[in-house]
């Protein structure tokens, strides 16, 4: 069986999921073609086609090629465009963005790592006669469509199966108007659990207490909020440092964040870091803090956990699928810097042998449920099945 993977761009190193899965496909005998906008040459666990980039005469000429070695499927294509009611020139543009993945050969899947990624495509597969799938992941369903209200439409129309990483997304979709009657699977994120795996036999919390988050320093992650939450830690007598690993646009905002609430000292952000260097925070950490706004799932909460941490999360979409509150690890209202603080401080206070149950119940469940080779046999059922 050939699947075609179509992403933006190739994953890149610390993006584990697309390559787990890519390599579990392929391990289990499918073949696997990527299609990205933008090729990277570094890329080599399966062939990639690209885009030819903006309008230019390559494109033309590619397009003019394609036009005549398949036509049918060109002719297909701008078929299922008009009875669409889209205009020339929008069809034309989507059959542009498309003459990568219309120039392929054998595809029995087209699958959409972005529900984004399938907006203007929603009719190649059945222009080249294939299934088409689409992952629903946490900025498709929770942000997007707020800016974009309807833009999912026309392709739950022509989707043959949704694959959702949460219960919590897949409501969302429904309420962004995905028919009931279509098919879906749940496959949640996984890790390799042999490689991220429990080491703490710690006795108690380390003083100060180690904190630490993983995540891009974006708004959707609620870490201004966590810095909040911290200020009042610290006003209720609790010695901490707080580790911030990731790099992105708000670095500025949350340096200032921390100044103004006067926790400079207590907080470090490393920037972006490699596989081993995170995992080496997660080995000298004692408490993992995910408070985000908006969270499909979350890999490096299941990262976490496996590595012993006791884990306090938001309630954000996925989050309380990941965390069993009060079982594996603790979830708080969003939003909520004095709950955050008080949940925080409770957990310090607390019995370190109560502390130590709950994170190894975590440990344990992501090892049974979220590890790599349960997640690749569910993918392979999903594309098996009819």
């Amino acid at each position: 069986m050939k699947i075609g993977l179509v992403l933006s761009r190739p994953p890149g190193y610390s993006e584990s999921f697309f390559r787990n899965k890519i390599s579990g496909l392929i391990n289990h005998g499918f073949e696997v073609e990527l299609f990205v906008d933008v090729a990277d040459r570094s890329f080599k666990l399966c062939p990639q086609y690209a885009l030819p980039g903006k309008v230019s005469f390559y494109g033309f000429i590619y397009a003019g090629y394609t036009l005549i070695r398949r036509p049918f499927r060109s002719v297909q294509f701008f078929k299922q465009e008009f009875r669409a009611n889209k205009k020339s020139e929008i069809a034309l543009k989507n059959f542009y963005h498309s003459l990568h993945i219309l120039n392929s050969s054998g595809l029995n899947w087209i699958h959409f790592g972005f529900a984004t990624m399938a907006v203007g495509r929603e009719n190649i597969a059945a222009a080249i006669g294939s299934k088409m799938g689409i992952s629903l992941r946490g900025f498709d369903i929770s942000r997007y469509p707020l800016r974009h209200p309807g833009i999912y439409r026309s392709i739950w129309t022509k989707a043959n199966k949704i694959h959702t990483i949460s219960n919590a997304l897949l409501l969302k979709a429904k309420v962004h108007g995905m028919p009931e009657h279509l098919d879906f699977v749940k496959i949640t994120p996984a890790i390799d659990t042999n490689h991220f795996i429990s080491k703490n036999n710690r006795i108690g919390f380390q003083n100060p207490v180690q904190l630490l988050t993983v995540a891009r320093l974006h708004w959707s992650k609620g870490l201004e909020y966590t810095i909040q939450a911290l200020a009042l830690l610290r006003a209720m007598g609790i010695n901490f440092h707080y580790t911030i690993v990731g790099e992105g646009k708000e670095l500025e905002r949350l340096i200032l964040a921390a100044f103004q609430f006067d926790i400079s000292d207590r907080i470090t952000f490393t920037g972006k870091l490699n596989q081993e260097q995170t995992k080496n925070h997660y080995l000298n950490s004692d408490i993992y803090i995910q408070y985000s706004v908006q969270e499909g799932f979350c890999n490096s909460v299941l990262e976490a956990q496996a590595m012993g941490l006791a884990c306090v999360v938001s309630d954000a979409e996925g989050l309380p699928e990941n965390i069993l509150n009060g079982t594996t690890g603790w979830v708080v209202q969003r939003r909520s810097p004095a709950l955050l603080a008080d949940k925080l401080n409770e957990i310090i206070k607390e019995d370190f042998n109560k502390i130590r149950e709950v994170s190894q119940n975590a440990s344990k469940r992501v090892v049974e449920s979220f590890n790599l080779e349960k997640q690749i046999n569910e993918f392979v059922s999903f594309f098996n099945e009819n």
